[in-house]
């Protein structure tokens, strides 16, 4: 059974249908409502009443979409018969591809949860273990996790999936682009064969059709994103600029009003920009997975409260992060695969809200970009720009930086070899861990092997490298 929303629709319709209406038990509808949520988005109307059922679903739509209640509140209403869950055997089980999504879902639903005495509990990388392993030891209804630290823990003993009752994954596609598929595997097959199963996704092929076939049982289907960035409120436009106006332009857009999402291929490429930034009056932050995860929630929080309008990321780092009223998504590198372009606008234009994405191409970049456009089911405005045409101001509303340089705690560097998200090995590396959607493993040099002008210590002057950020 498939079912399909028309996605320009506006999201939540409180005039239609009600949480209580979708069958959602009172103490859950309460708990929203002291929360000022009231009305169901699209995906939620759509996919609860028969998670609320026990069947298997597949939902398919776009991070900032409502997936997380839409999976989090049947999840947490089967859970809530008062049963505690036993020492090291979580009752229900999320899986998230970053550490990142993991924060936003715990977020979401730990307060939910314990309004009905369903505890919940994180366990991901680039954190100590020691909370995770008590945690576990003193029973937690709900787990979300990565599949590396989740593999970790009950490689340790610490952990047994053998009273999981639901399984959730989330961002799924996004997962089998990591290269996560065979832990997740391994995972699911440690479930129960009659635990529910929801899964969510941004697109349902491939890799993640294989996953369905094997482990879900009559899923019903149902779809509230278009596959492509065909979202009547978002504009793309291709700006094709000079190889030595780069930063000038990268910069002016940088300094513009409104929430700024930048991304760029790599660790090093991020840093970097996030100082040239700073050096011509642009406050911004930078977001991979070198960085220690106190810093990544730190800038995250600064990003999402506005003290900050510009964060810097790799795909990896940002994948299934949802930050409210980004109003333009700027590709300073051309992304090779048209999926990775479509996670990276779907960061705007969410809700009905307008927003723009802007690829920035060198000549020699022009065609491949629009090649991969078309694969997208994108036609984007192309315009010819330089540094300080009036046509970025009116197109995106760019503007000059101030240029008075400005000061930021440094964050500690540490690049390495292993991509973003939880390894299952901390001091191993992992085969096959640096595909198309993973970082490379020596950010410094370009795909082609050939060595990177330097630019890190240029300040803002009109010129600067054209080297990859």
């Amino acid at each position: 059974m498939t079912t399909s929303l028309d996605p320009d629709l506006p999201q939540s319709t409180p005039d239609l249908v009600d949480f209580a209406a979708l069958g959602l038990p009172q103490p859950l509808v309460r708990a929203l409502a002291r929360q000022g949520i009231t009305a169901p988005f699209e995906i939620q109307r759509a996919t609860m009443p028969d998670a609320l059922a026990g069947r298997d679903v597949l939902g398919r739509g776009q991070t900032g979409s409502g997936k997380t209640l839409a999976f989090g509140l049947p999840l947490l209403a089967r859970l809530a018969d008062g049963e505690r869950a036993r020492p090291r055997h979580p009752r229900a089980l999320v899986l998230v591809p970053t550490r990142e999504l993991a924060m936003q879902v715990s977020d979401a639903l730990f307060p939910l949860g314990r309004t009905i005495g369903v505890f919940l509990r994180t366990a991901v990388g680039g954190v100590p273990y020691d909370r995770q392993i008590s945690a576990l030891r003193r029973g937690v209804e709900v787990l979300v996790a990565t599949p590396g630290r989740l593999a970790d823990l009950i490689e340790r003993g610490v952990c047994r999936l053998d009273d999981i009752e639901v399984t959730v994954l989330d961002e799924a596609d996004q997962m089998a682009d990591m290269g996560f598929l065979p832990e997740v595997t391994e995972l699911l097959a440690k479930t129960p064969a009659d635990a529910q199963r929801l899964l969510f996704s941004a697109t349902l092929d491939g890799d993640v059709d294989a996953l369905v076939r094997r482990f879900m049982t009559d899923p019903v289907t149902h779809s509230t994103a278009p596959p492509t960035a065909a979202v009547t409120t978002m504009d793309h436009h291709l700006l094709l600029i000079p190889p030595h106006d780069k930063f000038s332009v990268v910069a002016s857009i940088a300094a513009r009003e409104g929430r700024t999402m930048v991304f760029a291929r790599t660790q090093l490429g991020v840093d970097r920009l996030v100082q040239q930034l700073a050096a011509v009056g642009v406050r911004a932050g930078g977001l991979h997975g070198g960085k220690t995860q106190r810093m990544r929630t730190r800038t995250l929080a600064e990003f999402r409260e506005g003290r900050m309008n510009v964060l810097v990321a790799t795909d990896v780092a940002a994948r299934g992060i949802h930050v409210d009223g980004v109003s333009l998504v700027l590709h300073v590198d051309p992304p090779k695969d048209p999926k990775d372009y479509l996670h990276r606008a779907g960061r705007t234009a969410r809700a009905g809200e307008a927003g723009a994405v802007a690829t920035l191409a060198l000549p020699k970049q022009r065609r491949g970009t629009l090649a991969m456009l078309e694969k997208a089911g994108v036609a984007p405005a192309q315009t010819r720009v330089r540094a300080g045409d009036p046509a970025l101001a009116e197109l995106i509303g760019a503007r000059e930086p101030s240029g008075v340089p400005v000061r930021d705690e440094p964050e500690p560097r540490r690049h390495t070899s292993r991509p973003d998200g939880a390894r299952r090995f901390p001091d191993r590396h992992r085969r096959g861990e640096h595909g198309r959607s993973g970082e490379r493993r020596h950010p410094g040099r370009p795909a082609d092997g050939r060595s990177e002008r330097r630019s890190g210590d240029r300040r803002f002057s009109g010129r600067s490298s054209a080297g990859t950020y």
